[in-house]
């Protein structure tokens, strides 16, 4: 009797195994889904319909980007998490997807456990912004006003909790002030305010605000990141501006329900892959200030864990709270 049990346990894993591996020599069969946990016109979402028109053309099947903005990208992220591992639903999301295990507590998914990492798509460097007419034009100077005024000046972010926030709030421990946080649902509603004056200063991915700043509509104080940006080689970076221990590199990346097959894994990571390195899809990316960023599937998720507990420190040290 134990000897037919182990037999048809036997069996039965055979079929698993056997149906996971058709299952991952016939995708992709179906048009996909690509999640965007923020707005229409983010920086974010920029990045996933470039990759995903490019990525559908070599698939030879349609990868459909729906924008699921809301609660700093939880929203979103729950989605995906809550989705068949059978490679037709994507998440396409900004290095805040390290943020949020530390500013939400009680989240319906595991961000280490229930999630696997294809790999990043970019780097996309914060610029610091704000509107000529604040009269101030220089790191310097922006510190010396704020650190005059305590909360007087007024930073916006792309919601409680994003890459956005932290990076302004790593440059505001390392200057050593007080400021007021607006956060806005997106990047679109965000630049809106700055442009206007109405909130003092925003680091911004550089994809979003390059042409307000090559218009003059801006200016671009610093750089946030670790290195300048390709695309603003003369814009310092904050560390360069004498504040210690103020970047933040701030990146897109794509990752899958964590019970994916690797076969498809893999094969969405080298199809992905292939699509960045094309000289089209590197071009489209200069321009748009965004910087290579490859990692495989094993190192990105090893990239992610670390990042998740730099990212508690940094949230703790700032009293970072998301109501």
């Amino acid at each position: 009797m134990l000897h037919l049990l182990l037999r048809l346990c036997a069996c039965v894993l055979a079929l698993t195994v056997v149906s996971a591996s058709a299952l991952a020599q016939a995708w992709p069969a179906k048009p996909m889904r690509v999640i965007v946990p923020f707005t229409a016109a983010s920086a974010t979402d920029t990045i996933a319909r470039m990759v995903s028109e490019r990525v559908s053309a070599q698939l030879g099947q349609n990868l459909v980007v729906e924008n699921r903005p809301g609660a700093g990208g939880t929203i979103g992220i729950g989605a995906v998490a809550k989705a068949e591992s059978d490679g037709y639903t994507i998440l396409v999301h900004s290095s805040s997807f390290t943020v949020t295990p530390s500013t939400y507590p009680n989240l319906p998914y595991d961000t280490l456990r229930d999630f696997s990492g294809i790999t990043p798509l970019a780097n996309l460097p914060n610029i610091l912004v704000i509107s000529p007419s604040r009269g101030l034009r220089s790191v310097k100077e922006l510190v010396a006003a704020a650190k005059a005024k305590p909360r007087a000046l007024t930073y916006a972010s792309a919601g409680a909790g994003s890459a956005t926030q932290l990076n302004a709030e790593r440059f505001r421990l390392g200057a050593g002030f007080e400021a007021v946080h607006v956060p806005f649902k997106g990047t679109p509603e965000a630049l809106t305010e700055i442009l206007t004056g109405r909130v003092d200063y925003y680091f911004c991915p550089v994809i979003s605000v390059l042409q307000f700043i090559k218009d003059g509509k801006l200016l671009a104080l610093a750089a946030g990141s670790t290195r300048r940006s390709s695309a603003l080689p003369d814009v310092a970076t904050t560390l360069e501006a004498g504040i210690p221990n103020s970047d933040y590199n701030f990146w897109v990346g794509m990752f899958v329900p964590a019970k994916t097959s690797r076969d498809i894994v893999n094969k969405l990571y080298q199809n992905t892959l292939k699509a960045l390195q094309t000289p089209e899809m590197k071009e489209r990316m200069a321009k748009l200030g965004a910087e290579p960023m490859l990692m495989a599937p094993a190192e990105f998720d090893a990239h992610i864990k670390t990042e998740i507990g730099t990212n508690a420190a940094l949230v703790k040290a700032a009293a970072i709270t998301v109501n």
